[in-house]
Formats: structure tokens, sequence, C-alpha cells
């Protein structure tokens, strides 16, 4: 019988998998597949008069039983299985992926969150071939860290799509499949206990896994039931220094401290400096269950649930030097680099100086109060709560037969989230307070040399405060500068129904053996309510002391240098203490609204009628403002013919999908709040085609033609606005008319199986890929003296932000500022993506005899090569980075502009691992590495126009991850794992590969350790 996207099959049973009793026994789904491999104990081959007989041993079965279920798919797939119940090879589902040929992940902090597959994210998620929903506003389905791999059996990668493969994945669908209950054969029964250790963190959490699984007969027919579940803590942090160097000194422009003249050439001063500290907690419970029930060889139920509920916490840090850019002139660096740019897109955009040693003090006779120095609380979080039910009945009735599945995806989170900023008053000031702003001179230095962003306070100047200035706690040294109270929340889900039918056409056509056909209806919905409360003080008459919240005050974490060593740091700073802004935070809210309440300008609110900071309420305009719904139906019908004869088979296909989705928002003009709607609707026929040749016994080529589509995010097609509160965060419009970009997929592959358990393949890709989705900013105009304008409607560019705090960007005082904005449209050119993807995997368990314990040695590794090409939406230099590329050549072309292409998109990329499993050992290295890539994930807040106007550079990198278990009985295994041993970092630029070093990511190494019990 014919099914797809991992649906079970009635033959499932006549193909038992042995797990549960063995010791380093694997979960395997492969009907009929036998492997022979090297066993050390007669334990390790079950065989039934009935059926097929498996050999199980960990790492090398699971390895086979993968490659052979590739080798007999009737597309091109990747697959990863389960060494033993409940175990992946890696801790972390993102993880697990990055072993595929053609995967790369991105990570926050430390942590696998990003897949990209063949360089991009736009694919999908399926658990037991059901689509599941996001926990936010995107389409690609459940996060990855919000399923522990203890629940999963296996993991399956589709790359070429059949015609029964839900639509909506550029890259690849991923599949994550569980146990199913009549695919095994003994009992199951199994508890892992492990502990995490995060370096970084220096803490210790654990995770908790069972699972239990069991046949029985029931009358002339069987009843199967697993159950899988886990509950896990993980901590993880990183470090992620940013130093902004986008203002330029021209030549004779700048004097050191001392009143020395400059340098006689231009150079690029310090702007900014943001010390960011990710930490991040996340506390997870998974289930899942499936239920199936066979009452004769032709006819089977199941039931599948599948329980997410993961609370990730954010207790972030980051100490910032603002108002640095106000001193450019009067701080001659020390020392220099040069910065050589490159080119973009042909046009060479030259070599610049750029500060690399020295030290920014006061001025006066420049400004009176700058630099200034912040310390913010991020304290967020993400609670969720997912939910996944499938039923549904196969049966066969002579040459007939179906699948009739009913399934409900559904997903509820909000992001409760209370943080905060402090402005540090310097006891030392250079001038004392003058109430017009929070600022409050302080003196900082850094040195940026050996690839390094390191900075802090200078001590060594006369006005710096002491370490006991920075570290009191009575509040007396800061005031509150701007609080964010919000419980934003968003709702997705997706009811579906499909019917897959199969009428089997053998012995009737010399060429088709069967013809499948099936409809899949979906009703899609997500709905985000923006609630959310914020204020920005912006003066000292409105900057309550921190002595009237003095009992909410922590010492900041001084470790920041722990990741590398480094001596140069903000160390020592006050907060508002995260851990009770995230666990009473309406206690803490209401002592913040009442230090606010107690200032002049608090006093001038009430008795208006009003307050300097809002109560939540999610009917108020500026919230209704930033809430939207959108509901998508979608009718699809496929066709499909399989065939074989001789070496040839493989399927021709046609997929047509027709969508239609509202949009609901709302708009506020003076206050009022008016709805709007809008409606769309299309229609796309995907013609699926799959070849596969097995030229000789060992040899099979692989070919495909498929066509997908890619559909926006929800937010994308949004048609409200929410102000973000940073005044140099772009305001995000949603663009309705966004259509969906459509994926021609060309691919052929040749693999030769030369050896068993052993693989040598090479496979060639090309995509056509037709309105792409690109990001598009149009920056906010600043005049010679770094000022924007700060009223609407925001003639230089940009669009007006009621929201921030103009801080160092004009010279009133106040809230409301004109920022960039940022919006998606589709490139109206084609862009292209060609690929080869290289896999070699080799076992030296046949050569027994020969090599002894060597035997037991294996490898398995690959090699993805790509690049994209055509496109015409581009990124064109910020203000800023216009006035550093004429600074360097006055006659360039300006807008500076490059096509955009694709983010996240690396040209080479692989991984190596080498494993051992032997007399109970298993132990594997693996070490991954992928080349540089842009990226708009930076640290700090940064946004496009502060990268001046070009997605960010993430340098190559590699990382080593490594794993080691031991079989003590045939019923307890103990092992650790580790993830990122060599503590490699990540280096971030600016413009190009090479150019202007911007961020840092530092981080964390974490050790997993613990054991398995198998009764």
């Amino acid at each position: 019988m014919k099914y797809g996207n991992g649906g079970v099959s009635l033959s499932a049973k006549k193909a038992r998998i042995v797990a549960g009793l063995m010791a380093g026994s694997a979960i395997a789904f492969t009907p009929g597949a036998a492997f022979a491999q090297d066993s050390d104990s007669p334990a390790d081959v079950a065989s039934d008069a009935d059926e097929n007989t498996i050999i199980v041993t960990g790492i090398r079965s699971s390895l086979a039983s993968a490659l052979n279920e590739q080798r007999n798919a009737d597309s091109i797939v990747e697959v990863i299985q389960a060494e033993d119940i409940g175990k992946l090879p890696d801790q972390n589902l993102a993880e697990v992926l990055e072993n595929v040929t053609g995967v790369q992940i991105t990570r926050t902090a430390g942590v696998g969150t990003g897949v990209q597959i063949r360089g991009t994210n736009d694919n999908q998620v399926l658990i037991n071939g059901v689509k599941t929903v996001s926990a936010g506003t995107g389409r690609g389905g459940i996060s990855f860290e919000d399923i522990n791999p203890a629940i999963i059996g296996s993991v399956e990668v589709i790359k070429a799509p059949t015609a029964d493969t839900i639509e909506g994945s550029v890259g690849g669908t991923v599949n994550l499949r569980t146990i199913r209950p009549l695919d095994i054969a003994d009992r199951i029964i199994s508890v892992r206990a492990q502990g995490e250790y995060s370096e970084l963190s220096d803490s210790i959490t654990p995770r908790i896994s069972a699972s239990f699984g069991d046949v029985w007969q029931v009358g002339d027919g069987e009843l199967g039931i697993v159950l899988s579940g886990s509950y896990s803590e993980q901590e993880a942090t990183s470090f992620r220094p940013r130093v902004d160097r986008d203002t330029v000194v021209l030549t004779g422009a700048g004097v050191a401290a001392d009143g020395s003249p400059g340098p006689a050439f231009n150079y690029l001063g310090i702007q900014f400096l943001n010390q960011e500290l990710e930490n991040f907690e996340y506390e997870t419970i998974n289930f899942a269950g499936s239920i199936e029930y066979a009452p004769n060889d032709n006819l089977m139920f199941f039931f599948d649930t599948i329980y997410n509920d993961q609370t990730r916490t954010q207790d972030s840090s980051r100490v910032q030097g603002s108002g640095v850019s106000s001193l450019r002139f009067n701080n001659v660096p020390n020392q220099f680099e040069t910065v050589n740019f490159g080119s973009l897109d042909g046009v060479a955009l030259g070599s610049i100086e750029a500060a690399l040693v020295g030290a920014i003090e006061p001025n006066i006779a420049r400004d009176d109060d700058d630099p200034n120095l912040r310390f913010s609380s991020d304290t967020g979080a993400r609670v969720t709560t997912s939910e996944l039910y499938r039923l549904g009945t196969e049966f066969e009735t002579g040459r007939f037969s179906a699948r009739l599945e009913a399934s409900r995806s559904t997903s509820d989170s909000s992001n409760p989230n209370l943080s905060t900023t402090l402005n540090f008053i310097n006891p030392n000031p250079l001038t004392p307070l003058d109430g017009s702003s929070n600022d409050n001179s302080v003196p900082f230095r850094y040195d940026l040399s050996g690839g390094s962003l390191t900075f802090g306070v200078n001590f060594d100047s006369p006005f710096a405060p002491t370490v006991a200035d920075l570290t009191d706690l009575s509040g007396a040294n800061v005031v509150l500068d701007a609080v964010t109270n919000s419980n934003n929340r968003t709702q997705n889900e997706e009811t579906a129904f499909r019917i897959d039918t199969t009428l089997d056409l053998e012995d009737l056509t010399p060429f088709f053996t069967s013809f499948d056909l099936g409809y899949r209806f979906n009703d899609t919905s997500t709905q985000f309510d923006q609630v959310r409360s914020t204020f920005g003080t912006g003066a000292i008459a409105n900057s309550p002391s921190g002595t009237l919240f003095a009992d909410l005050l922590v010492a900041g974490p001084s470790n920041f240098g722990d990741a590398d060593g480094r001596e140069l740091a903000f160390r020592n700073f006050v907060l508002i203490d995260p851990n009770r802004a995230f666990s009473d935070r309406d206690a803490v809210f209401a002592q913040l609204q009442a230090a606010l309440d107690s200032t002049p300008g608090g006093q001038a609110q009430i008795a208006n009628g009003n307050r300097l900071l809002s109560d939540l309420d999610p009917n108020a305009p500026g919230n209704l403002s930033g809430s939207f719904r959108i509901e998508e139906t979608t009718n699809a019908v496929y066709g499909q013919l399989n065939f074989e004869t001789g070496p040839i088979r493989g399927n021709i296909g046609l997929r047509w999908v027709s969508s239609e989705i509202d949009s609901f928002g709302n708009t506020v003009a003076n206050g009022v709040v008016s709805p709007i709607t809008s409606r769309g609707s299309y229609d796309e026929w995907l013609p699926r085609v799959n070849l596969i040749a097995d030229i000789t016994d060992d040899l099979v080529f692989r070919a495909s033609y498929t066509e997908d589509i890619n559909r926006p995010d929800f937010d994308d097609l949004s048609l409200s606005v929410t102000f973000p509160t940073g005044p140099n965060n772009p305001v995000s419009l949603g663009n309705p008319n966004l259509a969906p970009e459509t994926v021609q997929s060309y691919d052929a592959s040749l693999a030769w199986y030369f050896a068993p358990s052993s693989l040598i393949s090479i496979g060639f890709f090309h995509k056509d890929r037709t309105n792409l989705f690109v990001t598009q900013v149009e920056d906010a105009v600043e005049d010679a003296n770094g000022f924007r304008d700060i009223t609407a409607p925001c003639e230089g560019g940009g669009i007006f932000n009621p929201v921030p705090d103009r801080n160092v960007l004009s010279p009133t005082i106040g809230n409301g500022l004109c920022v960039p904005l940022q919006t998606i449209i589709n490139d109206t050119a084609t862009t292209t993506q060609t690929g080869i993807e290289v896999a070699f995997q080799y076992d030296l368990s046949q050569f027994e005899d020969t090599l002894g314990f060597a035997s037991g040695f294996g490898v398995i590794a690959n090699y993805t090569y790509q690049e994209f090409g055509g496109g015409q939406a581009t990124n064109e230099n910020s203000g800023r980075g216009e006035d550093i590329f004429q600074a360097i050549n006055p006659g360039i072309a300006v807008p500076v502009t490059a096509v955009q292409g694709l983010l996240d998109f690396s040209e080479n990329a692989y991984n190596a691992t080498l494993y051992y499993e032997k007399y109970g050992l298993s132990a594997r290295a693996r070490y991954t590495w992928r080349d540089a890539f842009r990226t708009l994930d930076t640290a700090g807040g940064a946004s496009l126009n502060s990268t001046l106007g070009f997605p960010t550079v993430t340098e190559a990198r590699g990382q080593l991850n490594a794993s080691v278990t031991y079989d003590v009985t045939e019923w307890l295994n103990i092992g650790a794992e580790g993830v990122n041993l060599t503590k490699s970092d990540i280096t971030q630029r600016c413009v190009n590969s090479g150019a202007l070093l911007c961020f840092q990511g530092l981080p964390d190494r974490r050790i997993t350790f613990g054991a398995t019990l198998r009764f």
C-alpha cells in the first residue's frame, strides 16, 4: 500500500523491529530489511518463523537501517534512525539534523535553533506526516528546541517531494517520526536520566525520559501502544559584544584628549559600545503517544498525540556605552587598523583607517554629559503549549487501498516580558547634572586588537567612578530610564483532513505498478494580540532614583570574560532583579510604577488623568494597531502514477493547490481605531517527477523534477504595525500583497553501495526561485550633527515612531522620532541555487577477522557546495554607510547597492564523524564546519541601519561535538556527550567577509552525562 509523509502501513506488522531488551538496540522502521552486523552476543539476534530477522547493534545498525530506507525510497530523502530507544545522535533536534548532507544550522546561545536545508530557512516540519504550527507567526512549524529528541524514533528529510508531500518547502521537508506500535516485537521499557553541565552558566540541569511499548493479541488482530515522555531543563549562555565604528572623522577634524592634533587621514570613530550577555533557561515537557489496532491484515486504526509544554525564560543583560559619537572629534584613537570593505556587486569600496585602541574621555567643550553608561535587564519569556492529534484508518480491499486521516495542530504562546534600563549617575562627573537629560559622563577605553571586541570603564581617568560606585545597591547612583512591560500572545492552529488512495495496477500494465489519488483540506489561522506598555523617561525630571526601588536591585553578572579570558569588560554594574521581574512581574511593575508616579512628570500626568507608564490594556489603541488575525484555507488534490520496469522505477505526479487568505488588522488615526481587512487567493499546479535506476546491484541513479511553493510568514502579511522601543530599530510593515514564492527543483545523484553499510554518493541540485521574499529598509536621514527629524511624516525617509527616547539623535529631549522603515517585497527576478552534495560512509565491521578490535571503527562524512545567482531586489547603504564610502572615494556613485540574495546561506559546508562501536563501547566525534554567510541575526539589537545597510556576514566557523557510552550490563548503559568542546566562537563583520569587525558571539560549552535503564 502506498502512503506518504511518514504514514503507517498495514504491512508494518509483517516486518518486526526488535527493541527494548537488547544492549545497544536501535529503533528501525524499514520493513523487510536485514543486515548482517558484527555481534558480541547471540542476544543481538531475534528471529520469528513468520517474521523477518533484523540484527540491531547501536550506531552501525541505525546507519545501516537508514541507508537501506534511503536506497529504497521513492524520491530523494535522508534518514537518521535512533540508535536506541529515545536516543538520536544529539540532545537537540536541530543538532541532530546537522548530520544530514546539505543541512546547516544556526544557534542561539550555542543551542541549535535554526535549520537551513540546501541554504534556506524556508522549510516545514511534520510529525508523523502531520503539518505542525509554529509558536510564533512563522510558517516553518514547531521549533526544534521545543521537542526533546527522546520522544522521536527517526528523522526524515525529504529533499525531492512526491505528489502526496504537503506543499510549502524550498529546501526540504523534515518529518519527525515516533515509534510505531505495531512495528515492535518485544515489550519496550526504557528510562534515561541525565544531567547537563553548562560551563558559562555554571549550572547542572536535569533531563529525564522514559518509553513504554507493547503489542497484545486481541482476537484475530493486534493492539499496540507506545508511550514516550520527557522532562528536561537547560541553561545556555553566550556573550555577544558589539562595537559600532560607523562615524567618519575627516582629516583634521579630530583632536586627541590632550588637545594635540589628530591624524592627517580620514578614519572611523567609535559610535556605540554594547556588551550583551544572553542567558536562556528552558523547561520542557514532551509526551508522545500512539495506539494502533489491526483487527485483521486488511484493516488498521491509529491515533497519535504529541504534547509539548515549554517555558523558555531569558534573563539577559546589556551594558551600553551610549553618546560615544558626541566625543569622536575629541578622542583620537591611540592605534588604528586598516579596514578593506571589499566590493559589492562589482563596485570596489576601498579601505579606510578605523579606531583600534583608545579611550573616550568627557570633554565639556564638545558635550557636557556624554558619554553615558546604561544597564539593561532583558527579562522575557516564551511560554508555549503545543498539541497535535492524528486519527485515522487504513484498509485494503482487492486492488484498492486507502488511508483516511484527520489531524489538528495547535500552539498557544505568551511572551511575558518586563525589561528595564537604568542610567548610571557618575558621582565623579566632569560636570554636575543639569536636569535636561539622563546622561552623566563616564570615561571608557577600548581595545579591538587581535580580533576581539573588548571595552570597559577607563578607571585611569580622573572622572572614573569606583567599583563601589558602580555596584552600589542602595540605588543612589542609578535612575530608571526605560521600562517595557508586555505579555503578547500568539495562537496558531491548523485543522486538516486528507484521504490517500492507491489502485494496484500490478500485472495489468507492463510499466505502471499503481496509481495514487488523494485530497487534503486544511484550515489554518493565526491570532497575534499585542499587549504592551512602554515608557522612556528622557530626562532627570521623570527619572526616579534607584533608592525608590533599591530592594529590586541586584549585582549584574561579572563573568563576561569567562568565555575567552578577556580582562577588559564591564564587570561592575547593577540591574533590576531579572528573576523577580519574571516570577513576580506584577509586583515589580507596581513598584516601578509607583516610583515613576512620584516624579514631577508623573504627578503632572496623574493630574491630567494619565500615567507615565500605562497599565497593560489589550484594547489600548497602540496595542490594537499591532494586533492581527490571518485565516487561510487550502484545498489540494494530487494524482500520481508509480512505475517499474526492469531496473527503472519511479513516479510521475501532479499536485494542485488552491488557497484563500483573509487578513484582519487595525489602523489608528487620531486615537480612533478602525478595523481593516484584505483578501487574496491563488492557485498553483505543482508537477513532481522522480526516477530511480538500479544500474547494477550496487549502483543507483536518481533524478527528479519537482515544483513547490513557499508561503510568506503570517506577520509579513499583517496589516498592523508594531512600534519598537529602540531609536535605531526599524518599524516593520506587513505586505498583504505578497505572492507565494514558487520553486522549480532539479536533482540528480549517483550512489555506490560498495560494501555493507557503506556508501559513496554525489548529487547535483538546481533551483529556480521566483517571487523570492526580500527585506527592504528605507533609512531615516541624519543631518550633519547626527540628528533626525522628530515629526511626522519624515520627509527625509523612514517612518515616525512615537515610542523611543530620542537619546543622542536629537537636541530636543523627549520621545518620538523618525526611524528606519522595513518591509518585505517579492523580488521581480528569478534567483537560482545550484549545488553539489557528496557523502561517504564506511564501516570496518566486515573486517572482524583481520582487524580485531579496530573493526569497530567507522566514518561518516559529507560535503556541500552551493551558489546562488540572479535576483534584482537590493540592499543599499544607510546614511552612515554612504558617508563612509564617500570618505574613502568621493567619486563613488551613491547609494551603493547590492543584490541581497539568500540569507543564512553558506557556499561550502562539511561534517566528518569518526565512530567506534565494539565490546559494549560506543563513541563518536563529529566536526562540523560551514562557510561564511549573511544574516540579520546580530548582537545587541543591531539593525540594517547600524550595519551600514547590508546584512552582516558571519564568518566561517567549525565546531567539535563528541559522545561516548558504555554498556555496563545488558540493561544498564552510561555515557557522556560534549557540545562545542573547543569553545569555538562566532565572528560577524559588516558589509563583507574580512571587513569591519562588528559583533562577536562567545557560546557555551555543554557536557551531558547520565545512564539508561532497559527492562
